[in-house]
This record gives C-alpha cells, structure tokens and sequence, in this order.
C-alpha cells in the first residue's frame, strides 16, 4: 500500500514535473520574445529621439567639415571657378612664416590660457576649501567666476581699454611708482602677445577654480579633518588629498583650456587684431582674414584643417596621460 501511496506520489510528481517542463520552455519562449519585441522597440525608439539631433550634426558639422576638407584642395576666391591645387595649400601653410608663426602663437598662448590658470586654481581653490562657508568665500567666487559670463568680444573692448596709454593698468602702475614701465602694451612687438595671454589667465582662472572647488566639494570632509590631527598642513593636504582627488577636473581644465587657446579668434581680433605686424596672430585670426579679406578660400581651409588635427592631437595626448590608469 505505501508503496502504491509512493507510486501514485512520484507518478503525479513526474507527470507535474512533466507538466512544467512542458510549459517552461513555451513560457521562457514567450518571455524571451516578449523582452527581444521590446527590447527592439526601445532601440528604434532610441534611434528615433537621436535622429534630429544626429541630422543637426551632421548638417552643421559633418558638412562644414568636408567641405572644408575639401575646399583645401582648390584654388578658389569664394566667387569663380575653383583650380584643382593638391596639397599646394598644406605646403603654404608648413612653409610661410606668417602661418607658421600663427600656430606657434597658439601654443606659446596655451600657456596663459591653460598651465597658469590651472596652478592658480589649484591654489585658489585649496585655499577657499580651508575656509569655512560664508559671505567672504561666496563673493570670491563669484568675482573669480565672473570673466566666465562676460562676452569674449565685451573682454577684449575691456582689456583694449586697460592697456592703452591712459588706461587702468599704466595708471596703476604710476599709482605705485613705476611709472617707467608704462607702455602701450597691446602696440608693442614684445608685450602684445603676453598682454593678450593675461586676458586668457583672467577668462580661464574662474573657470579653473570653480571647476576645482566642485571637485574637492566631493572629498570627504572627515579625510581632511583625519590629516589636520595628524598633524599635516596645508601644503601636505595639498599634495596628499587635494591633487589626486581633482585628477579628472584636471584633466577637464586642461582640454577645455587648451582648446580655448588653440581656436582662440574673439579676444585677439577684438583687442589686435593678429598686429602689430603678425605679433599676435593666431590661427582663428589668419583663417579670417585669408577667407574674408584675401579670398584665399583654399589656403584658409588648409590651416583650417591642421588646426583641427592639431587640436585633435593635443587633446588624444592629454586624455590618454590624464585617464592612463583609469
């Protein structure tokens, strides 16, 4: 009898087991093309929300770029019939020196634009997070953020004024005693191009320092506190907690920085406009002035697109040494 009773259970056992292995797959069949059916509709869905933005790009973007691209090739003046040039028009620009000097001029400028405002803000930052929150450290950064907000071309009319003879930085100087130094500072073949660089370090720095203090406010404040009792100061919170933990904000700096610098145009032609002579020309500027004074369309488009490469470049560099051991 029981074993009848032990019959009958592991026959309805099995014939449930049965019965369950039977709808299993039909029901896993079921769900995994339910899920493949939405799964493809959230795709498409997807594809659909990014084409409008997708045909801007490529519009506004891809488009230029290839026409650009292949503007460098030909002699044109915007108007006539274009000439077939090959790579003449890369030659130009390897091979004059106004062309040459251009793009030298933008990477002595990475220096003002990018390797001093970093250091400021590193410093300027470390030195607002000692400090606790209030009015002092609010308007600090605001002041510092302030350039951010300001036109390029309302920056360069500003600054054109500070440096002229009667401006506010020769009055300063008088004010202090160095009268001797007074210049006309964006006139002179030896300082336009460093005057030109200040106006980088004052659009730059803000951006630096909030960026920084952004990045420090996600430290753990107990991290620092642990350091104060152990006795470090500020130098070695510095180097110990600070600079490791701002590594991508300084990675961030940095391209955004070094970009600025190597298209910069707005400033430079609003404040001198490439002079005097080439002191303070820069690739934007000659690109300007090759499309839309001389009618070189072709030679333009060729610096047009080594400054693009160039730009590439630096900024693969950069990434790759910043997020090396990511």
């Amino acid at each position: 009898m029981s074993y009848t009773k032990s019959a009958d259970v592991s026959n309805r056992s099995r014939v449930g087991h049965l019965d369950i292995d039977q709808r299993a797959p039909k029901s896993a069949r079921w769900l995994n093309e339910s899920l493949g059916v939405t799964s493809r509709k959230r795709k498409w869905v997807g594809v659909i929300w990014v084409l409008p933005a997708l045909a801007a790009y490529v519009l506004f973007v891809l488009f230029p770029l290839g026409q650009t691209v292949r503007y460098s090739f030909y002699n044109w003046d915007g108007i006539g019939v274009a000439t077939w040039a090959g790579f003449n028009n890369y030659v130009q620009v390897f091979t004059q020196p106004e062309l040459i000097s251009s793009i030298v001029h933008s990477f002595i400028l990475i220096v003002f634009f990018t390797i001093i405002p970093v250091f400021l803000g590193l410093i300027a930052a470390s030195l607002l997070q000692r400090r606790r929150q209030g009015a002092f450290t609010t308007v600090t950064r605001t002041i510092l953020f302030f350039p951010q907000i300001v036109p390029l071309a309302g920056a360069g009319i500003m600054w054109s004024w500070m440096y002229a003879p009667n401006g506010a930085v020769n009055g300063l100087l008088r004010a202090v005693g160095l009268g001797g130094l007074t210049q006309q500072w964006l006139g002179n073949f030896n300082t336009a191009l460093p005057a030109v660089g200040i106006i980088g370090v004052w659009l730059s720095l803000g951006f630096c320092t909030v960026l920084f203090l952004s990045g420090i406010s996600k430290v753990d404040p107990a991290t620092y506190e642990a350091a104060r009792i152990d006795g470090a100061g500020a130098v070695r919170e510095f180097f110990a907690i600070t600079l490791p933990a701002l590594r991508g904000e300084i990675v961030v700096a940095v391209t955004v920085t070094v970009i600025a610098a190597l298209e910069s145009f707005d400033v430079i032609y609003v404040s001198t406009q490439g002079g005097p002579g080439y002191a303070t020309m820069v690739p934007g500027v000659e690109i300007y002035r090759l499309t839309f004074l001389n009618q070189h369309i072709g030679a333009a488009s060729a610096l047009a697109v080594v400054l693009t490469i160039l730009v590439l470049i630096v900024v693969s560099i950069i990434q790759r040494v910043g997020r090396g051991r990511d």
